[in-house]
């Protein structure tokens, strides 16, 4: 390999809160898929160009199994980033396997996350966005938005749609956020995963032992499933399902906030919230670095990466390229932004992709129409941003009203 360039991981958003790193930025324009050094010394590849990062994504010939990788994924699975082993395979963790056992994995849950099926749950969500609301209309400002509504309503979707009471909350948003902690032991790692899946497998006992009317139930009583994976399937949904959506309500709200032109424009026309929502899915991307690893050598952006490379991608650098979108680190609620890589891209493209734009939707318009005067409580430079966690956000987000919510 030609000259690599020895860096770890540019991740600091030093611009602001919104923009990509610039080390990320200037890797783009200079090569899109750059030879990288990894802080353990080994050698590999970063790819920040947004062709190459759609077709790295779609080719299966890079693998997602870490139990074949040298580098840990921090945010897939348990291991470190910084360890220079491979991870075991996680049982039903798909997003960490490639065909066909992904394949026979996924498929069981195609079926609850179907267009048709999610938006027939619609009007719910809706509605349990609106009694969220409700709530949060009822309380003395200056409060916490994250605390009194972006987290509460995607964790009241998932928990009802996996069938995990919403009462354990505090049990799952905590060892989930502390699973996400960026620079942290692997002891502290493992104990925030092993109390998300220790409680995990009572409740799959329950379910197989009782089933429901929800999809932990429906999955429990398929005797495909081992115990082990219905557990791994339930921690990757729970996980991904609310921290995810979570963070995006929350760091677009700062973000319209900060843009008042465009807030006044999605308030004045709401016909323009799916377009804005995907913009800011773009504009954001909360969910950033992805590891892949070449199971031959493979031409990617005019550079041959060797078989056994490890590959890590940026979808927040490739949703910033240039080439793809004009003028991309500008919010523009009237780009079509559709084609973004937010979602992920290939055999891996997120499941729950229309269950977040559902929730976004009714999240964004019910805040937006109901806090007219809705602005920030504090100086916008000391929103605590996470800086130090693996799916990026805020971490608080004080606002006030002056006017009576609707």
């Amino acid at each position: 390999m030609n000259h690599p360039i020895p860096h770890g991981l540019p991740m600091e958003r030093d611009a602001g809160p919104f923009d990509p790193p610039a080390e990320i930025t200037r890797l783009r324009e200079a090569r899109p898929v750059s030879p990288m050094v990894f802080p353990d010394g080994h050698q590999g590849w970063l790819v920040t160009g947004y062709d190459a990062a759609r077709k790295l994504l779609a080719d299966t010939r890079f693998s997602s199994r870490q139990d074949i990788g040298v580098v840990h994924v921090p945010y897939e699975t348990p291991g470190m980033p910084s360890s220079n082993e491979p991870s075991p395979q996680v049982p039903g963790l798909f997003v960490a396997m490639d065909p066909p056992d992904h394949t026979r994995l996924r498929r069981k849950l195609t079926g609850a996350f179907t267009v048709r099926r999610v938006k027939q749950l619609e009007e719910h969500i809706t509605d349990i966005t609106e009694r969220q609301l409700d709530e949060l209309a009822g309380r003395t400002p200056p409060v916490d938005l994250v605390k009194e509504f972006t987290l509460p309503v995607p964790s009241l979707v998932i928990c009802e749609l996996l069938g995990v009471p919403y009462a354990d909350r505090e049990t799952f948003q905590v060892n989930s956020a502390k699973f996400l902690v960026r620079d942290q032991s692997l002891e502290e790692k493992m104990a925030a995963y092993g109390a998300m899946t220790t409680y995990l497998a009572g409740l799959v006992a329950r379910k197989r032992a009782e089933p429901d009317e929800d999809i932990l139930s429906d999955l429990a009583r398929d005797d495909d499933l081992s115990m082990e994976e219905l557990i791994g399937i339930a921690f990757m949904l729970l996980l991904a399902g609310h921290e995810t959506t979570a963070n995006t309500l929350a760091l677009g709200t700062f973000a319209l906030l900060e843009h008042p032109e465009q807030l006044a424009e999605l308030r004045a026309d709401p016909g323009l919230l799916p377009d804005a929502v995907e913009e800011l899915m773009r504009y954001l991307s909360v969910a950033d670095i992805f590891y892949r690893y070449a199971t031959e050598d493979i031409e990617l952006g005019g550079e041959t990466i060797g078989k056994g490379s490890t590959v890590v991608v940026s979808l927040l650098a490739a949703n910033h390229d240039p080439q793809r979108f004009g003028n991309p680190d500008t919010l523009d609620i009237h780009r079509t932004a559709r084609g973004h890589t937010s979602f992920g891209h290939g055999v891996h493209q997120c499941l729950g992709q229309q269950l977040a734009r559902i929730e976004m939707r009714a999240g964004f318009a019910g805040l937006l129409r109901r806090f007219p005067t809705l602005e920030l409580a504090i100086p916008a430079a000391e929103v605590k941003l996470k800086t130090d966690m693996n799916i990026y956000g805020v971490h608080e987000l004080p606002v006030t009203w002056t006017e009576t919510p609707r």
